[in-house]
């Protein structure tokens, strides 16, 4: 046990040994002054919203009307979801005939102040809770004099449950990155990894399903319906909620 002891000791003492210590230390100092002297913030802050999300003005949303506000009960999905600043809320747009695919929308914002996980998307959490992605893609999204890059999805009910009132639904979603825009999960890593000189950093997914009906809404009217509410959606969680951009 002795011998064993004064080998390792040996071992360190090694001139190679200390020249590879030395050269270490060196380069995590030197990383530490490059990094201060450039700016640069490899370790992020938490960055809170402006206002909560459930704060959000329903009188703002006009002329949608907020049908009812869901919460997450199950504590293993919440953990899951990974934040406690989301809203599931249920909107209904008055101008749409009532039998319309796309009168009602299930709205789910979720937000994350320190983005050190890999964002959701619904391509896996509706598949794993039982449904089959039909279609998906990219999708430009006109919000009033803007385009955003977004995101389509079809999904299907691979239940066989009788009571299941609609079988094909669409949802379309997006990312706001430090208050950029992104249309899918790569394009939002690729924004937060690039955001290196701010001791920020944030996003946030706005997603949109249009699964209160028993039509099934065409990828024409999902995509027309999104940009019509994202166009009065944005602004107000642009303005009274999401930092500032930094």
């Amino acid at each position: 046990m002795m011998d064993s002891k004064r080998h390792d000791s040996a071992t360190y003492l090694q001139p190679a040994f200390l020249i590879c210590a030395l050269v270490l230390a060196v380069a995590a100092a030197g990383m530490s002054v490059a990094t201060k002297k450039l700016g640069l913030y490899l370790k992020k802050e938490p960055l809170p919203l402006k206002k909560p999300l459930e704060a959000l003005d329903e009188d703002a949303l006009g002329p949608y009307e907020v049908v009812a506000k869901h919460a997450i009960e199950n504590e293993d999905v919440l953990e899951s979801l990974g934040t406690e600043d989301y809203i599931q809320w249920l909107l209904e747009d008055p101008r749409e005939a009532i039998d319309s695919a796309v009168r009602r929308v299930l709205v789910f914002i979720t937000y994350y102040p320190l983005p050190d996980r890999v964002p959701h998307v619904p391509e896996e959490c509706y598949t794993g809770s039982g449904y089959q992605r039909l279609a998906g893609g990219a999708a430009d999204l006109q919000v009033g004099p803007r385009t955003i890059n977004g995101r389509y999805l079809l999904f299907d009910r691979t239940s066989s449950e009788i009571s299941a009132a609609l079988r094909q639904f669409p949802v379309v979603y997006l990312f706001c990155v430090n208050g950029q825009y992104a249309g899918s999960r790569d394009d939002a890593r690729i924004a937060l990894n690039r955001n290196i000189f701010s001791k920020h950093s944030y996003f946030c997914k706005v997603e949109l399903a249009f699964s209160q009906s028993r039509a099934t809404a065409t990828k024409a009217d999902a995509t027309a319906a999104s940009e019509k509410l994202l166009t009065v959606l944005l602004p107000v969680l642009e303005r009274d909620h999401w930092p500032d951009r930094n």
